[in-house]
Parts: C-alpha cells; structure tokens; sequence
C-alpha cells in the first residue's frame, strides 16, 4: 500500500508544482508560502479532528516533539527556497534539481537510519543525481 501513496505523493506533486508557479507569477514569493501553508495547516488539522486523533498529542514524547519540529523546520525552509527558484526560474527545471532530495535522503537514511542501499537504490540514485545535473545546464 505504500507504493500507491508514494505514487499519489508524487501526482500531488506535480500538481504543486504546476499550481505554485502559477500562483507566484505577481505575489512576494514568501508569501505565496505563507498562504500555501496556512492551507495545509487547516487541511491536515481538519484531518486529525476528523479522525478523532487530536488527544494522541498528549501522549508525545520530548524526543518525537523535537525530530517534528526539526521536520518542520526543514519543511518550511525548503518550501521558502523552493517557491523562490519557481518564481525566479522554469518550474520544469527547478522540480528535477527539487529531486536531488531523494539521492540526499538516501544518503542520510544510509548514515543515520542505518537503512540497507543495495544496488537498484544506487544505480537509481545516480540517475536521478545525473538528471538533476542536467538540468542545471542551460
């Protein structure tokens, strides 16, 4: 099933993608990110009040509110970043070099989750890394 809601990420995605650059086209880019947050903010709450999930947070862990706010962190600086190189370049480049973030995400789940890379993960990595790269050239 994980495989379907990866393919169903990466439609939404592309929607995104299509969709943000449109919508930064006469708008201060960071706040095109603003906006676009505060509706995945009340989406993704309006889910969790739906599906009566809302007293699980009492039951967090200093350790799971740390690695969260880290994750969102990371999340709201790649969205500034990634709204300003769509607003400021070709959206069917930006979205190829976005995807250096898997070869990265490999990396790192390599050193630091200590997951197994074999082969297929490699060779796809380094593909994706190649593509990236030529997308950098003009």
């Amino acid at each position: 099933m994980w495989k379907v809601y990866a393919l169903l990420s990466a439609l939404f995605a592309a929607q995104t993608a299509i969709c943000a650059k449109v919508g930064v086209k006469n708008i201060n880019s960071d706040l095109a990110t603003a906006i676009r947050t505060s509706v995945i903010l009340m989406l993704t709450w309006g889910i969790v009040f739906f599906g009566k999930h809302q007293t699980e947070v009492r039951e967090l862990g200093h350790h799971t509110w740390l690695f969260l706010i880290l994750s969102g962190v990371a999340t709201g600086l790649s969205w500034l970043f990634y709204f300003k190189a769509i607003q400021i370049g070709d959206v069917s480049r930006v979205a190829p070099i976005d995807k250096l973030s898997v070869v990265f995400t490999i990396i790192l789940a390599f050193l630091f989750l200590h997951e197994r890379v074999g082969l297929p993960v490699v060779i796809g990595a380094i593909l994706i890394a190649a593509g990236s790269i030529l997308m950098l050239s003009k």
